[in-house]
């Protein structure tokens, strides 16, 4: 059997039901899943998969939790913050190299350091996805004048805020859609500052890894080779994503959701970097798991090789 295609070895045993929660809405952002799905790469590997509808108001680690997830993509500081609360989470693959997140305000505010941040109004999402905001300005010593921000940027576009929490692949590109020119902005990379949380790994409970350890490296292997296809066959990818996303009654922009994949790329496959796609590296689980321990985000945190299934996702 171990000579047989992959495709004739799933194709005599019946498949496993999985699902999968995102952290969000369909977009380019979560691609390599929704294109595993639609090619039947995920059946190639003997998995049925639904993935679930999130968005506002849904929690990936709580669909964990109630098992009505198997796997979800999180933020490498949301699984960290709840691991230490009793959550045995475990990194099966971490997708995201280099974080997206940055703060973005008009030069006309006059910021031009974190520390001019100081005293200011400063958007901030709510629940966890602020740890890596929050421990940025602990480390600069500074307290922001925090303003709940939604999911758009509306309130940065009318001045409410000073500066705006965003993502390089969604937020930043709709304010420049919005009419401001690059020129007009002053921008900060978190992970040029030295807080680089990782968003975007896939995560399932350490339950889910005994009960079916072959599930979950088809279903890594499954979605690596989608982001793969998704990369390679990038206007087929728009396809597959914008379609998605009229099913769940989303607007799609084709413009937006292609700069968004193409930023995708950028963040899971660094020019010039060392890092191999899916790969959690034990320098940067280090880095944020100190970081996050020094701020008091949480007490204490496992071991690299507690935290990860595998060290080496591309063989998985």
């Amino acid at each position: 059997m171990g000579n047989l295609p992959l495709q004739a070895r799933a194709a005599d045993m019946p498949l496993k039901r999985a699902a999968l929660m995102p952290l969000w809405s369909p977009q380019a952002q979560f691609a390599g899943y929704y294109v595993a799905l639609e090619k039947g790469l995920y059946a190639q590997h003997g998995i049925d998969l639904k993935i679930l509808k999130s968005g506002p108001g849904c929690s990936p680690v709580q669909a964990l939790a109630e098992g009505k997830a198997d796997f979800a993509v999180l933020w490498l500081s949301t699984a960290l913050l709840h691991r230490a609360d009793g959550k045995k989470l475990v990194n099966l693959a971490q997708m995201n190299q280099r974080s997206s997140l940055m703060l973005i305000s008009k030069k006309t505010a006059g910021i031009h350091t974190i520390e001019d941040m100081n005293g200011r109004k400063v958007g901030l999402w709510e629940g966890d996805v602020s740890i890596p905001l929050r421990t940025l300005f602990a480390k600069h010593r500074i307290t922001v004048r925090e303003v709940r921000q939604s999911h758009t940027v509306n309130l940065f576009l009318r001045g409410g805020i000073d500066v705006s929490s965003a993502m390089w692949f969604n937020e930043y590109h709709t304010i420049l859609n919005a009419g401001i020119d690059p020129a007009e902005l002053n921008t900060v990379f978190l992970s040029d500052e030295g807080v680089n949380f990782l968003e975007d790994g896939i995560y399932a409970f350490e339950e889910t890894l005994r009960r079916d350890p072959a599930l979950a490296g088809a279903f890594v292997a499954a979605s690596l080779e989608g982001w793969r296809y998704a990369f390679d066959h990038p206007d087929e990818a728009l396809d597959i994503v914008i379609r998605s996303m009229r099913e769940a009654q989303l607007p799609a922009n084709r413009m937006h959701q292609k700069w968004m994949l193409d930023r995708m790329r950028d963040l899971m496959l660094p020019e010039g970097a060392k890092t191999v796609l899916g790969q959690l590296r034990e320098q940067d689980y280090a880095a944020v798991a100190r970081a996050m321990q020094k701020d008091g985000s949480i007490k204490d945190y496992p071991d690299y090789a507690a935290f990860t299934w595998s060290a080496d996702a591309a063989k998985k």
